[in-house]
């Protein structure tokens, strides 16, 4: 996940008497880089992940403070660290409690501190990170495409992650990734990763073939169902005009097995964006899982559109709904009532409809060997 504030403080706490002061929900936040900040002209240009660090010289009074911190958030920016001591000799209880409120990590160091030398020796560890994760980020994408040359991508990740436990994909997508230009993905991508709290070694975040992807490496199930709701939450409270979907795969045992994980993770999404319901776990899709999992393009369609071709042409050309009251019909094991009720509709009509059904399909659906291939047909046409 990057150069977190939590590594920062790991560094920073006896190097350069470095406290977090408030936003600690956001401890596993991934910096970009360090901007020095003594007015808000510079902020405009922040992609995401930037950690603003000033004196206090522009920022003298409560309130051009607050200000600052509500443009940080706005931009979403990693954190915030201020210089104590000359310009400001104390952090007022508001700021305090406006960056717990945002999640935005506040750190202070002393006067005593050489700011400029922080900068750059943060700087070159961010950078340094930065070229490690993009080999991270590769070993993984092969392990997903070449699973089968285990030894090649499992030593390339064997100092970052435990190659032999369990791991889980988590895909995120706003429906038109490819479409954007690069800047924009990455902005994006920015601000995805700075949502994703309580979060940092054991997973890494990168893009790839149209998705961002979270592999989250020995992270239990309730954990990780923890960090994805907190990402929902922050996410539709800072992008509200950013609708995401998220497909969350199996958990699986070994990193030669990621690449199942990913293609599940890669249907519950697609399905999710189809459906526009903002999350969904493979493992809860119950029998449509073996569909979901079918690459034979050819054979879903003769499992399914051709099956339902005479009803689909009916509908189409008679602008019916047809394919949708049989689909109601075969899931409420025949029951006339229970179909009106679910679509509003009186029971005769339901019955009409039946019977016109049987005509075109040629086949009275009286028991349920009949009935299953039309069952799995209604489903792959919804997959």
């Amino acid at each position: 996940m990057g150069f977190t504030v939590e590594d920062m403080l790991i560094i920073g706490a006896e190097r350069y008497e470095m406290k977090l002061i408030a936003g600690n929900n956001g401890w596993a936040n991934s910096i970009s880089w360090l901007m020095m900040v003594e007015d808000l002209t510079i902020i405009s240009n922040f992609s995401g992940k930037e950690l603003a660090v000033t004196t206090g010289l522009g920022f003298t009074s409560e309130k051009k403070l607050e200000k600052l911190v509500i443009e940080l958030d706005q931009h979403h920016a990693a954190g915030l660290i201020l210089n104590t001591g000359y310009y400001m000799t104390e952090v007022p209880k508001k700021i305090i409690d406006l960056c717990n409120t945002m999640d935005l990590p506040l750190l202070t160091v002393p006067w005593n501190v050489v700011i400029t030398d922080m900068i750059k020796d943060f700087s070159v560890r961010i950078f340094l990170q930065g070229t490690t994760d993009e080999k991270i980020s590769a070993a993984l994408i092969d392990a997903i495409e070449n699973y089968e040359d285990r030894e090649h991508y499992a030593n390339e990740l064997l100092q970052t992650f435990d190659v032999d436990g369990d791991f889980q994909a988590v895909l995120m997508t706003t429906g038109n990734l490819d479409a954007m230009d690069t800047v924009e993905r990455k902005r994006i991508g920015y601000r995805l990763q700075i949502y994703m709290e309580n979060i940092s070694h054991n997973a890494h975040f990168f893009y790839y073939d149209g998705y961002f992807v979270l592999i989250a490496n020995a992270v239990n199930e309730k954990t990780l169902d923890n960090i994805v709701d907190g990402f929902e939450k922050r996410l539709i409270r800072r992008m509200p005009d950013t609708p995401v979907a998220i497909g969350i795969g199996s958990c699986v045992k070994d990193i030669s097995n990621l690449h199942l994980s990913y293609r599940r993770a890669e249907a519950a999404v697609k399905r999710a964006l189809r459906k526009k319901t903002g999350r969904l776990k493979f493992d809860e899709l119950g029998v449509d899982r073996l569909f979901l999992a079918v690459t034979d393009k050819t054979l879903l369609y003769e499992m399914g559109e051709k099956m339902l071709k005479p009803i689909l042409d009916y509908d189409k050309e008679h602008d019916s709904n047809y394919e949708e009251t049989l689909y109601n019909y075969l899931r409420f094991d025949g029951s006339v009532l229970a179909v009106g009720k679910e679509m509003y509709i009186h029971r005769n009509t339901i019955t009409y409809r039946m019977n016109k059904i049987k005509e075109l399909l040629g086949c009275n659906l009286e028991n349920a060997e009949e009935r299953l291939p039309y069952e799995i047909a209604c489903r792959i046409l919804r997959m």
